[in-house]
C-alpha cells in the first residue's frame, strides 16, 4: 500500500487541517500501543462508549506519527500533525476499506454463518493455496473493525481473497458487504451464537445473507428455513443471475447430496452424488462440525472445477485449525507464545503486538520464525518488511528457520539462521534460552510444535486455559455500563481469581484500566516486579507490610485509626509527602472500615497532614446481588454518601469515591460515583442469569484420560468402595484430584466431567491426584481430552451443586495446575 493522503480527503468526505505537501501512507492503524506505528502510518482515532483514541494522539505524535483521521482535533494539537476530520471515525475506516477493496478485481470468497467461518477460511486457504496467491482474514478478524483491517492488507500480487464476516445484530452486515464485495458466498452452520441480537432465526439468516447481495454464487447447506430465506432474498435482490449451490444429508434435490456417511478411527468416509455421478471422499475428522465444514470446502472446490483426484488428495490432508495465540511457561524463566501453525505477514504483525503486551519486565524478546508464505510480495520486499517489523518491535533476537529466510539473514540484526527445524533442534542447547519472552511462529510444514514442546516447562497434563479475548470482552461489557469519565478498578487478587495475576494484569494495562486491586502487599509486589506500572491498591494491608508498600509504590487501603497512625508514623520517618492512601468506610458490611462513630477522630487525624493524600474513599456493598436486600444496599449507599461527603467537606478534598462491585455496576447504575470495582464479572460470572448470557467463559480446566478399563458387576471403584457397579461398567481415570482443587464433595456421582460433549459422571471418591468417571456410554480412549469445567459444567453449576459460590471453585485450583493463556 502506498497512497497519497490528499487523495483520501474526498473518499472520506473529510475536512483537512495541516496537510500542505504530498504525504504518502503505507500503514493503517487503530492501536496506539502498537510499536509498528510510524511516520507513514494513518491512524484512525476510533471512539466508543468508554474509549476515545483521540486521547492518545499526543503520545503518537511524540513517537513520530503525523497522519490522523479524527472526529475532532484535541486541544493544543492543531498545526502539529495532519488531520482529516470526519463525522465518525469507524465509518471513515469502513469507507476507506471499501474504497481500497475496489482498487482490486480478483475473486473474493465471503464467509458468514454462526459457526465454522474461521475454520472453513483456513481450510480453503490450504486447499487453494497451491494455485492462488491468497489474502485472507488473519485469525478471526470478522467484526466491524476486523473486516476493514483484513481487506486493507490486500496488495497487487494477490489473486484470490477469503474474508469472513461476523455480526451480532441487525444493520451490521450491509457495512461489511460494501467492504468485502464477495464474488462467491459461503454460508456456514447457522447456530445459536448471538441469538440475543435477533428477533428469531429467520431475521438472523436474512441479515447474514446481506453479505451476498451482489454475489453470483452462494454455497450453503440446504434446509427448509434457509431455502425460504433465500427465496425471499432472491426476490428482493435480483441484481443479476444467481447460482445457488447447495448440499444436504437429507434433501435429494440438493446439488450435492450426501448418500452415505461412516465414521471410524477419527476419519469419516462419505459418498456424495453430484451431476448424476457418485463419488467417494475421506475426511480426516469424525465430529459433525468438522464434517460440515469440510463439505462446505468440497463445494468450493467443485465450483472451481477441481477434479476428484485433486479434491481427495487435498481434503484428506486437512488439519485441526489453531485459532489462538497461547502463552505458556517455558524453561529457564522464559514465556512461550505459541503461534506454531501459521506463517503469513498479517498474522505476524498481530503476533508481534501480542508479544509486546505479554513481555515480562526486563525480559528480552525473541522471535523464532519460519519462511513466510503467501505474502503477495516478492521475497526481497517481504523480508525487508519483516526485518523492519522486527526493528520496530525492538526484538532482541531473531531465529530464522527455512531456506528462504536464511538467505536474507543480512537483513535481520542479531539473527541466527537454520535451514530446517531439525537443524535448529540439534543446536537448541547452545542457544541458551533464559529470561526471554519467545514468540514461536511457523508454517505447519515446519512442525514448530516440536520446538514448543522442547521449550515449554514440563508439567502434568492438567491445564487451566485462560481465554484473554473473553476477559477483554467481559471488561468491555461492564465498561459499556459506565457513565462517561467513571474510572474502573479491576480486582486481580487471589492470583486473578485463580486465573493468573500477572498475565491478566498485563492485559488490563493494555486496556488502560485506571487501577488494579489486590488483597495483600505481596500480590502487588509480584505485579510490580513483573513490570506492571498501573496504580495498585492493597485492600487488606497488614501493618508489617507498610514499608514494602511504600518501597514498591503501592497504595494501601486504611480502615482503622490504629492502621492510619501506624502508616503515618512510617510515612513521617521516611519524610513522605502526599503519599496516596484509600479510606475504607464501613457502611454495614461489618468486615473492615471506619464506622460512623470514628469519623470525627479520622478527620482530626488527617486534618493538616501533608505526608499522605486521600486518593479515594470507598465502601463495600454486602447484598448488591440479591434483590431481597436492595433496601439494605440503598441504606449503605446513603450512609456512604453522608460520611464520604463529610470527609470531603471537612478535609477540603476531592478524592475518587467508589462503592460498587460487579453486581453493583449492573444493579445500581446511579451510584457509580467516580469509580467502580470490577471483580468476578471480569472472569465471566454473574449472579443474574439474564446477564450471564452476555459474558464469555474465561477459564477452562482440562485434563486427559489416563486409563480406560472395564469392571464387572459387583466390583467397586476408589477409596471406601463408595461406587459399586451394578453391571459391567467402563471406567476412565483422569489425572486431577483434590490436590488440584477439585472438591471431594464433587465425587460420588454428584458431579461430572465432559468427554466428547457428553457427561461422564464422577464415580467413587475424588482422590488426591485423580478421579474416576463412568464412560460406559461414551466412545473414548486413553489420551482423549477431558473438560473438568468451562462451558459444561460451568463453575456456576458446580457451585450450585456444592452449595458454595463460583469464587471458591475458581480460586481453589492449585498452583501446580499449569495456566495456558491464549487469544
Amino acid at each position: 500500500m502506498s497512497l497519497n493522503l490528499k487523495s483520501l480527503i474526498s473518499v472520506l468526505n473529510a475536512k483537512c487541517e495541516g496537510l500542505e505537501n504530498d504525504v504518502f501512507i503505507d500503514h493503517i492503524s487503530i492501536d496506539s500501543r502498537s510499536l509498528q506505528n510510524g511516520s507513514q502510518t494513518l491512524f484512525f482515532a476510533l471512539t466508543g462508549v468508554n474509549n476515545d483514541a483521540h486521547l492518545f494522539i499526543p503520545d503518537l505524535i511524540e513517537k513520530g506519527v503525523q497522519n490522523f483521521v479524527v472526529h475532532y482535533i484535541p486541544k493544543e494539537l492543531p498545526g502539529k500533525a495532519n488531520f482529516l476530520v470526519v463525522e465518525n471515525t469507524l465509518d471513515a475506516l469502513q469507507e476507506f476499506a471499501a474504497y481500497y477493496r475496489n482498487l482490486f478485481h480478483f475473486p473474493i470468497i465471503g464467509l458468514t454463518g454462526s459457526n465454522g467461518k474461521t475454520i472453513v477460511k483456513e481450510w480453503l486457504n490450504f486447499l487453494l493455496s497451491p494455485d492462488y496467491n491468497i489474502i485472507r482474514s488473519p485469525k478471526s478478524y470478522n467484526s466491524q473493525v476486523g473486516v476493514p483491517l483484513s481487506v486493507i492488507a490486500i496488495n497487487e500480487k494477490h489473486n484470490l481473497g477469503i474474508f469472513e464476516a461476523g455480526i451480532s445484530t441487525v444493520n451490521e452486515m450491509a457495512k461489511l458487504e460494501k467492504i468485502i464485495k464477495p464474488n462467491i458466498g459461503v454460508l456456514t452452520n447457522i447456530g445459536s451464537a448471538h441469538d440475543e441480537g435477533f428477533l428469531n432465526l429467520v431475521q438472523k439468516i436474512d441479515e447474514k445473507l446481506l453479505l451476498f447481495k451482489d454475489c453470483p454464487v452462494i454455497i450453503y447447506q440446504k434446509t427448509e428455513v434457509v431455502d425460504s430465506c433465500l427465496t425471499q432474498f432472491a426476490a428482493e435482490y435480483m441484481m443479476h443471475p444467481r447460482k445457488l449451490f447447495s448440499w444436504s444429508f437429507t434433501d435429494k434435490s440438493a446439488d450435492v447430496f450426501i448418500l452415505k456417511k461412516e465414521s471410524k478411527n477419527d476419519h469419516t468416509n462419505i459418498q456424495y452424488q453430484y451431476q448424476n455421478e457418485t463419488f467417494a471422499l475421506e475426511i480426516p475428522f469424525s465430529d459433525s462440525a468438522s464434517i460440515e465444514n469440510a463439505i462446505s470446502c468440497l463445494l468450493v472446490l467443485l465450483h472451481f472445477k477441481y477434479d476428484q483426484t485433486t479434491i481427495q488428495n487435498r481434503i484428506e490432508m486437512l488439519y485441526p485449525v489453531r485459532m489462538r495465540l497461547e502463552v505458556k511457561n517455558g524453561i529457564n524463566n522464559c514465556s512461550i507464545i505459541d503461534d506454531s501453525y501459521s506463517s503469513d505477514f498479517q498474522s505476524l504483525k498481530i503476533a508481534l503486538d501480542f508479544l509486546e503486551s505479554q513481555t515480562k519486565k526486563n525480559a528480552s524478546k525473541t522471535v523464532i520464525l519460519s519462511d513466510i508464505f503467501q505474502s503477495g510480495f516478492s521475497n526481497e520486499e517481504l523480508y525487508s518488511k519483516v526485518a523492519q517489523l522486527i526493528v520496530d518491535n525492538k526484538i532482541n533476537r531473531v531465529i530464522g528457520i527455512g531456506a528462504t529466510i536464511s538467505s536474507f539473514a543480512a537483513k535481520f540484526p542479531n539473527s541466527q539462521m537454520f535451514q530446517n527445524t531439525a537443524a535448529f533442534i540439534q543446536s537448541i542447547e547452545s542457544l541458551n534460552f533464559q529470561n526471554e519472552t519467545i514468540l514461536i511462529k511457523g508454517a505447519r510444514s515446519f512442525e514448530f510444535e516440536e520446538i514448543v514442546s522442547l521449550l515449554e516447562e514440563k508439567t502434568h497434563e492438567t491445564v487451566l486455559e485462560i481465554n484473554l479475548d473473553a476477559i477483554s470482552h467481559n471488561f468491555n461489557y461492564f465498561k459499556s455500563k459506565l457513565a462517561p469519565n467513571v474510572k474502573m478498578m479491576v480486582m486481580v487478587k487471589a492470583f486473578g481469581y485463580g486465573n493468573g495475576g500477572l498475565e491478566i494484569a498485563k492485559l488490563l494495562e493494555h486496556h488502560k484500566v485506571d487501577y488494579l486491586g489486590v488483597a495483600f502487599a505481596d500480590e502487588g509486589i509480584s505485579l510490580k516486579n513483573g513490570g506492571i506500572k498501573l496504580p495498585i491498591m492493597v485492600l487488606n494491608p497488614e501493618s508489617t507490610s507498610f514499608p514494602s508498600i511504600i518501597q514498591y509504590q503501592l497504595e494501601p487501603e486504611i480502615y482503622s485509626i490504629k492502621g492510619l497512625n501506624a502508616f503515618l508514623k512510617i510515612a513521617r520517618e521516611k519524610k513522605l509527602k502526599d503519599f496516596p492512601i484509600h479510606i475504607k468506610i464501613d457502611t454495614g458490611m461489618h468486615r473492615l472500615g471506619f464506622e460512623e462513630n470514628t469519623i470525627e477522630e479520622l478527620i482530626e487525624t488527617l486534618k493538616g497532614n501533608s505526608t499522605v493524600r486521600v486518593q479515594s474513599i470507598l465502601s463495600h456493598l454486602a447484598t448488591s446481588d440479591d434483590p431481597k436486600h436492595y433496601d439494605f444496599v440503598n441504606k449503605q449507599i446513603a450512609l456512604f454518601e453522608k460520611l464520604s461527603s463529610r470527609l470531603m467537606n471537612e478535609l477540603n478534598i476531592n478524592p475518587i469515591r467508589h462503592i460498587l462491585n460487579t453486581s453493583g455496576i449492573s444493579n445500581f447504575p446511579d451510584s457509580q460515583y467516580n469509580m467502580v470495582r470490577l471483580g468476578i464479572g471480569l472472569y465471566g460470572v454473574s449472579n443474574d442469569p439474564a446477564e450471564q448470557k452476555y459474558l464469555e467463559n474465561v477459564g477452562t480446566l482440562k485434563s486427559i484420560i489416563s486409563q480406560v478399563r472395564n469392571i464387572p458387576a459387583g466390583d467397586s471403584v476408589g477409596y471406601g468402595r463408595r461406587f459399586m457397579a451394578n453391571k459391567e461398567t467402563k471406567i476412565a481415570t483422569i489425572p486431577i484430584g483434590y490436590a488440584d482443587g477439585i472438591s471431594r464433595l464433587w465425587g460420588n456421582e454428584v458431579g461430572f466431567v465432559n468427554i466428547k460433549n457428553q457427561k461422564a459422571p464422577i464415580v467413587g471418591s475424588v482422590c488426591m491426584d485423580m478421579l474416576m468417571v463412568n464412560v460406559s456410554e461414551i466412545d473414548c480412549k486413553e489420551g482423549d481430552p477431558v473438560i473438568i469445567f468451562g462451558e459444561s459444567p460451568t463453575v456456576i453449576e458446580m457451585a450450585e451443586a456444592l452449595k458454595t459460590i463460583p469464587y471458591e471453585i475458581m480460586t481453589s485450583i492449585s498452583q501446580r495446575v499449569k495456566r495456558v493463556f491464549f487469544r
